[in-house]
């Protein structure tokens, strides 16, 4: 009997030697995940390690991890059964970000200047009390009842709020979450991204025809990719964007120290617009073509939140950068549900904001018109119902959508604006049914 105890350990341990050796790649992502997203979630949403690791972390392989922080420094540590230990730090006006050998915390001397006055005007133009609306025809208890569906637990929302006519009409938050805690878009950051893409084309500083202007490039057929083709995601260059395992976007996010190198170093697989790429390293290859049309770097980090962010009172925003500088716009911009609404309403209003023009009211237009080879889906960093993938929702409506389900979703025929945050996408969380209530509550 005893014998056969310990051929069952042997056998146990030589199993679990094969599943770590087999999978030991991958600890690094997953310290790395959980490292980064310990320390953003406690340091710029405010929320607890409990809370993270009860909800956030508790899907596959990411449970693995356990974290630890460190309040006085900042600082957050995970790692995998004792291996891949992985540290990020968080800095002032810049977020948190992973380190590794070359860490110097001397680089990060720049921050953003941030003009965060309060806006005396109601919510969503300014920072005071939404107004109190009520129109005859909006069924409110309707209303209730979608955001009842959307907060069933299997759905996991986390945040939901409507603004018609410029209005706010209903909001709802799951516990532990208000209208003041950010949260991170995910990849809504890369519609942020390009709005600022749309204020410098306004400004006549850049055209969406420019070739990109790379050293490395210039020598190969990849001098004609253009600042379009990027936007589209139809550039031809190569990028495998599979969160399930060590692939482009992986080894992007949780192991290099400069983002926007990731896409620019990737072979030409087809000529622009022969092919519609999903990339997160193109959005980050446009954050370091954005730092190269300014001056110097403190120009860079200010301008978001200058051209942009503070001009809308969207003051909770905060664009995370990566060991090199560059602001991550493929993936870490945190807001507030209420601010990522503003986000919305500016598209909603073709890019007019109190009395000014941010963007041209064309550049709606250009970011709305469907892709080449998209299928309808996509547009220029902004996702679409062109094709009728939603067959309950009118085909002009588009949306910032990030990881897990966060949506921006703008109806400019219904004058709506919907966001929805969370931790579950399709099939748990279904757009089309989701927003066909909210429609067919609004008369």
């Amino acid at each position: 009997m005893k014998k056969n105890i310990k051929w069952l350990v042997l056998i146990l341990l030589v199993l679990t030697g094969i599943v770590v050796f087999w999978q030991y790649p991958k600890l690094n992502l997953i310290s790395g995940f959980a490292a980064k997203n310990t320390a953003s979630t406690l340091y710029i949403s405010g929320r607890s390690l409990n809370s993270l690791e009860a909800y956030d972390h508790n899907v596959p392989l990411v449970k693995l991890a356990s974290s630890s922080y460190d309040q006085k420094e900042r600082s957050a540590l995970a790692n995998v059964f004792g291996l891949m230990e992985r540290e990020a730090i968080c800095r002032d006006g810049l977020g948190c970000v992973l380190i590794n050998g070359d860490f110097d915390p001397r680089i990060y001397s720049q921050i953003p200047a941030r003009d965060q006055k309060e806006i005396t005007l109601p919510y969503p133009f300014g920072h005071q009390s939404p107004k109190d609306t009520l129109y005859d025809n909006v069924d409110y208890p309707a209303l209730e009842t979608a955001l009842d569906h959307v907060f069933a637990d299997t759905v996991k929302t986390r945040t939901a709020l409507i603004l018609y006519k410029g209005n706010l009409i209903t909001e709802r938050y799951a516990e532990g979450f208000n209208k003041d805690t950010p949260i991170l878009g995910w990849s809504m950051t890369k519609s942020v991204l390009a709005t600022l893409f749309g204020i410098l084309e306004y400004q006549g500083k850049i055209a969406m025809e420019d070739k990109v202007d790379l050293p490395s490039w210039k020598k190969d057929e990849r001098k004609e990719i253009s600042l379009n083709h990027l936007l589209r995601m139809q550039s031809g260059l190569a990028w495998d964007e599979d969160y399930s395992g060590i692939s482009d976007v992986t080894e992007m996010l949780f192991m290099e120290s400069n983002m926007a190198a990731s896409q620019a170093a990737k072979e030409k697989v087809a000529k622009p617009t022969e092919i519609w790429n999903y990339s997160s390293g193109t959005s980050n290859l446009l954050s370091g073509l954005l730092r190269n049309t300014f001056t110097n770097y403190q120009n860079y980090l200010n301008f978001p939140y200058k051209a942009l962010i503070d001009k809308i009172g969207m003051h909770s925003m905060l664009i995370e950068t990566d060991l090199a500088g560059n602001f991550v716009g493929s993936s870490y911009g945190w807001a507030s549900t209420r601010d990522w609404a503003k986000f919305g309403q500016l598209y909603l209003q073709k890019g007019e904001w109190n009395g000014e023009q941010l963007f041209h009211p064309e550049w709606v237009t250009y970011v709305t018109t469907p892709t080449v080879q998209s299928d309808g889906v996509y547009g220029a960093h902004f996702w679409l119902n062109a094709g009728g993938k939603f067959p309950d929702v009118p085909r002009d409506m588009f949306s910032a959508n990030g990881y897990q389900g966060q949506h921006v979703f703008i109806i400019p025929s219904r004058d709506l604006v919907v966001v929805r945050t969370g931790l579950a996408e399709a099939p748990h969380f279904d757009t089309n049914a989701f927003l066909s209530e909210i429609l067919a509550a609004i008369r």
